[in-house]
């Protein structure tokens, strides 16, 4: 009966892998928002968000867990001079965060700060679920999340480790912890 079941809970979490990795998010081309939270750590992200600002998605762009070193002068260097009025004026570097978790608290603190009721969040395709979830668990039901996955090629690692971070944040929030 015991290896039955262990049998079963290695096959369930197999299963659970294997649809973790192939439904990573996507891009979200069309929603507008009041804001956007962009997750530092991958590239293309910020990248994104600057885009977005361009096309109008959104009023005002977060960038959570930046380097406290990290100065608009040092994104406009990187980012080209196509991106100076948007650093200029619609952007905040958030350096409070170091982890998933943090970033949702930092980002809560913002919008909360502004009244926001919508926020696009944009992270790396195979950090969406996770980095989503925190979002849903710190902000609540009351605030729009929209989630726009930057598309990436994660390696099985990448892909192996992120799940098992999903699950046990899960399991911590489950359990209380």
């Amino acid at each position: 009966m015991i290896l039955r079941v262990s049998a079963l809970l290695v096959l369930l979490y197999a299963l659970g892998f294997v649809l973790f990795s192939v439904t990573l998010g996507t891009p979200d081309k069309t929603t507008r928002t009041q804001g956007i939270v962009v997750l530092t750590g991958g590239p293309g992200r910020i990248e994104r968000g600057i885009e977005l600002m361009r096309q109008h998605g959104a009023d005002r762009m977060l960038i959570a867990g930046a380097d406290p070193s990290v100065r608009p002068a040092d994104l406009r260097r990187r980012l080209g001079p196509g991106s100076a009025r948007v650093l200029r004026c619609c952007v905040d570097l958030g350096s409070e965060s170091v982890d998933t978790r943090s970033n949702a608290e930092e980002a809560g603190r913002w919008i909360e700060r502004r009244h926001y009721r919508s926020v696009r969040l944009i992270t790396s395709d195979w950090h969406m679920r996770r980095a989503e979830y925190e979002f849903r668990h710190h902000l609540g039901r009351d605030i729009v999340i929209v989630p726009d996955a930057v598309p990436t090629r994660p390696r099985f690692l990448t892909l192996f480790g992120e799940y098992n971070k999903y699950l046990l944040r899960r399991a911590a929030v489950w359990l209380d912890m």
